[in-house]
């Protein structure tokens, strides 16, 4: 069962997600909060799996309290649920660790499957928020052009860049296997060695170190 923390200091939203989400068979709400300060000693006390997280909230905003649960509370993952297609939100959130980036008007089951997601190590932006991290990654990695690329990438075999590249234009496993003529399960076992020899966490961190290392 997958415990579920619900962040929004809107009652009228916080409301619907808990009983829209609470039907799902695998995931208990186990707490909500309408600031980031509650949010944060929900998870010193509770340790939730997932945080449902909105952006703009009193005490704390939803960017700094991502940031100290990641900080202290490693293993709680946080998915951001907001309005803001913003850059700079999007960038700010998932540089201090959300391990997901999803907007409002996104379908109940579309919410449920990104906890099931990140619950389980992954990483899940939407389509419409994939473009813009990529776009500001883009930016940043031609700001800094004169800087050394990052040794770790010599590890990498020219397959493995490959699909280190399509990573970060937001394809998924079918899509890479399917582009690669390669299976899926080919695919999964590139992409697990590839973090393991980069030592990064998930797909999201292999698409920032795709992007500045401009494999």
């Amino acid at each position: 069962m997958i415990k579920l923390l619900l962040v929004d200091d809107q009652d009228i939203l916080l409301e619907g997600l808990k009983l829209i989400l609470g039907m799902e068979e695998d995931i208990e709400i186990s707490g909500t909060a309408n600031n980031g300060k509650k949010a944060y000693e929900f998870c010193k006390w509770n340790m939730p799996d997932v945080v449902l997280m909105d952006i703009q909230m009193p005490e704390l905003n939803g960017v700094e309290v991502t940031k100290m649960i990641h900080r202290d509370f490693p293993k709680v993952k946080v998915i951001v649920l907001t309005t803001f297609n913003d850059d700079e939100y999007i960038y700010d959130a998932l540089k201090n660790g959300a391990s997901g980036y999803m907007l409002k008007d996104t379908s109940p089951s579309e919410i449920a499957r990104a906890v099931r997601t990140v619950y389980n190590g992954g990483a899940l932006i939407q389509s419409e928020v994939a473009v813009k991290v990529i776009d500001k990654f883009s930016e940043l990695a031609k700001e800094k052009r004169d800087k050394s690329i990052d040794p770790r990438t010599d590890l990498l075999t020219d397959r493995e860049k490959d699909i280190c590249r399509l990573i970060a234009e937001g394809k998924n496993n079918k899509e890479i296997a399917d582009e690669l003529f390669l299976s899926q399960g080919t695919v999964k076992n590139h992409i697990t060695r590839v973090l393991i020899k980069l030592d990064l966490r998930d797909r999201t961190q292999l698409a920032v170190f795709t992007i500045k290392n401009d494999l």
